[in-house]
């Protein structure tokens, strides 16, 4: 078969054209493989030690302020620094709850919290914004949800960020949770008046960096 040189010509042409087209499609998926491989890199994993953490409570009555405190059961926070999508959850042992009064804390698990009905209260994280700064103190605000008694509310946890020692650092949070607004039983008497809100405080040791994964 014998070919004119103008046939030659396309047809090196299409050849030239499809190896052209062939080849910035593999560099285009390359690119984005590399893309997502960077972001997926960039995810921060955020690991609490319950030996390393404090839970504690307050909540004023007629009388005093009654003291306690709760044990977290796990936590972990995962989040992109990037896009501040975040993800994994922080479980508190609801069972745990001690106010160092025996008489108090049986009718708190009984009739208040339920928590052999409810055993977790769990803080799921959505979005975190703020950034850690490698030194100095540090304000980042984490955004989620706070399940209690069964129920979902939506709950921000201003968190502030300070250097410790060792490379690590200490995170501390307060919030307020409306406890009776939530649904739970009010216990409050004709002679003792119990506040509707609790104040909670937690204190967390952490890793100064977090280490990142990839998918």
């Amino acid at each position: 078969m014998i070919f004119r040189s103008d046939e030659m010509k396309k047809l090196g042409f299409r050849l030239t054209g499809t190896r052209v087209r062939g080849f910035l499609i593999f560099a285009l998926l390359a690119c984005a493989m590399l893309l997502v491989s960077a972001s997926r890199a960039q995810e921060t994993v955020v690991n609490l030690d319950p030996a390393q953490t404090k839970i504690e409570f307050t909540v004023d009555s007629t009388l005093h302020t009654v003291h306690g405190t709760f044990k977290l059961r796990s936590g972990t926070i995962r989040f992109d620094p990037s896009t501040g999508k975040a993800g994994g959850s922080i479980v508190v042992d609801a069972t745990s709850g001690d106010s160092d009064s025996k008489g108090r804390d049986k009718k708190m698990h009984q009739e208040i919290l339920e928590s052999s009905k409810f055993p977790d209260v769990t803080f799921t994280p959505n979005r975190v914004q703020g950034t850690v700064a490698r030194a100095g103190n540090s304000n980042v605000q984490v955004f989620g949800v706070f399940r209690l008694h069964g129920q979902d509310h939506d709950l921000t946890l201003n968190v502030s960020v300070t250097p410790g020692s060792g490379g690590r650092m200490q995170a501390t949070t307060d919030f307020g949770v409306p406890f009776i607004d939530w649904g739970l039983k009010d216990p409050s008497t004709f002679i003792l008046h119990v506040n509707k809100m609790v104040n909670v405080h937690i204190s967390a040791i952490v890793p100064q960096f977090a280490a990142t994964t990839g998918h």
